[in-house]
């Protein structure tokens, strides 16, 4: 990334929080690089940004209202392979950061650091195109001896896979509770916990991510 360091910066900053964008806009200014700022509050507006915009960096939160980033980051790598994406989010970092990394982030950075630790970040992304916290490469040498680790459905016990792998192939709460002998609304309980557990929205993104690990 060091041709970055001779032209202006191509930023794109994807929260739909106004305030956590703001917040990046004046980190930047403070890091006095010369960037051009772009800015969006959905998943859907990010991608239109890359399809239509020279970014660099992504900069891009885990969850918006209209779904899941998890499932765009492939699709962004796609329209522009050189581009660097840094997740930064609210979520556990300890539970998600390689499921990102294995989407095609190039770094996973948790809303809850100090101020000066977002902008070493920033700075590593500018400068290697990547950002790998400290608690992230425990993650990595981990998963290297356990590769189960990648796997996102890993988070989930036996039961929830039980049930997550029977919506997949289409049952719904009725057949499947009939099938298990347990409550429909123990069910749904389950696949509220499934969905909270897997960051998803909706059964489109649980099948997707049971075909992707399969």
């Amino acid at each position: 990334m060091s041709e970055l360091n001779n032209r202006p910066i191509n930023f794109l900053l994807a929260d739909d929080h106004s305030l956590i964008r703001q917040g990046i806009v004046f980190l930047l200014e403070d890091m006095e690089s010369e960037h051009v700022i772009f800015q969006a509050s959905t998943r859907q507006t990010a991608l239109e940004s890359v399809r239509e915009n020279p970014i660099d960096i992504a900069i891009i939160d885990a969850h918006f209202p209209d779904g899941n980033s998890l499932s765009i980051l492939p699709e962004i790598k796609k329209i522009k392979p050189e581009i660097k994406i840094l997740i930064f989010t609210g979520i556990d970092e300890n539970i998600h950061s390689l499921r990102y990394l294995n989407a095609g982030a190039d770094g996973f950075l948790s809303k809850m650091n100090e101020e000066e630790v977002i902008e070493e970040a920033i700075m590593k992304m500018i400068s290697h195109g990547e950002y790998i916290s400290p608690a992230t490469q425990v993650l990595l040498v981990s998963s290297m001896k356990n590769p189960n680790m990648l796997n996102p459905l890993s988070v989930l016990t036996e039961r929830e896979l039980q049930i997550a792998e029977m919506y997949a192939e289409g049952l719904g709460n009725l057949e499947i509770a009939g099938k298990l002998d347990v409550k429909q609304n123990t069910v749904s309980t389950i696949k509220r916990r499934i969905f909270d557990k897997l960051e998803i929205d909706n059964l489109v993104e649980l099948i997707e991510l049971i075909k992707n690990s399969q």
